[in-house]
């Protein structure tokens, strides 16, 4: 049976598209580290200029150069590859949560999981709701963990914002849940930031929850817990104990 040529055209277009990923990673983890160009460039070893065009997404970079950057970024580099067959969701955890979660939902939400936005910013969020009686998206991020959580917040906003940018949600109004798993270390991450995701998640998981089922309207951008034994996940009806952020 003959083999499939390759298409050029398509491979030119996920580089294009890889590197500029690349660029926006790096641009992100500088601001995060709150350094400028100059002074990475200056620790890796090559010219700002070359760094900004890595950042813009111009330049092709090689494994040595984006390296030496990740190494002067205190960061590890790594290569991952992804089927393209089957669901995007990233591992069998987050999977039984969004599992649990959907079958939590009243028949009044339509739900699409890995939705793709692009513009202004690129990326796949996990879940969105639709609520097909109001005027209601949700933008649902799914964590087992929480590494930065500023980064995080960010991210899931910009997410948000690209997803309300679309034209097909014209006039609806945009909201934000997220969804971690009940561990001891999201837990101490729940507590030692718990203004910080108080602010950008200020509602009820209670009333999240009960959203989710379609016995209340939407409350205020959520955070809602979510317990996972021998690989069956359920949500929380409140934060764990001594966790303050939704209650």
């Amino acid at each position: 049976m003959p083999s499939t040529p390759v298409n050029h055209r398509r491979l030119r277009t996920r580089r294009r598209d890889l590197f500029r990923a690349v660029g926006l990673e790096l641009r992100r983890a500088r601001e995060d580290a709150d350094r400028s160009q100059a002074s990475i460039a200056r620790t890796a070893g090559v010219a700002q200029s070359h760094l900004s065009t890595i950042e813009a997404g111009t330049a092709q970079p090689s494994v040595e150069v984006l390296l030496a950057i990740a190494d002067a970024l205190g960061a590890d580099l790594s290569v991952r590859l992804f089927s393209n067959s089957g669901p995007r969701i990233r591992d069998r955890l987050q999977l039984a949560i969004a599992e649990a979660l959907i079958g939590e939902l009243h028949s009044r939400w339509d739900v699409t999981p890995e939705v793709p936005v692009y513009r202004p910013v690129r990326g796949v969020i996990d879940l969105v709701l639709s609520d097909t009686a109001g005027p209601d998206v949700v933008a649902i991020e799914i964590h087992r963990q929480l590494r930065r959580v500023e980064q995080q917040i960010r991210w899931a906003a910009q997410k948000a914002d690209a997803l309300a940018a679309l034209p097909e949600q014209g006039g609806r109004h945009m909201h934000r849940l997220l969804v971690l798993r009940n561990t001891a270390a999201t837990r101490e991450v729940g507590r030692l930031a718990a203004g910080t995701l108080g602010a950008a998640y200020p509602g009820r998981a209670a009333d999240a929850v009960a959203a989710l089922r379609g016995t209340t309207p939407w409350p205020a951008d959520a955070l809602v817990w979510a317990d996972v034994t021998r690989g069956m996940a359920h949500l929380l009806q409140r934060p764990p104990r001594g966790v303050a952020v939704g209650r």
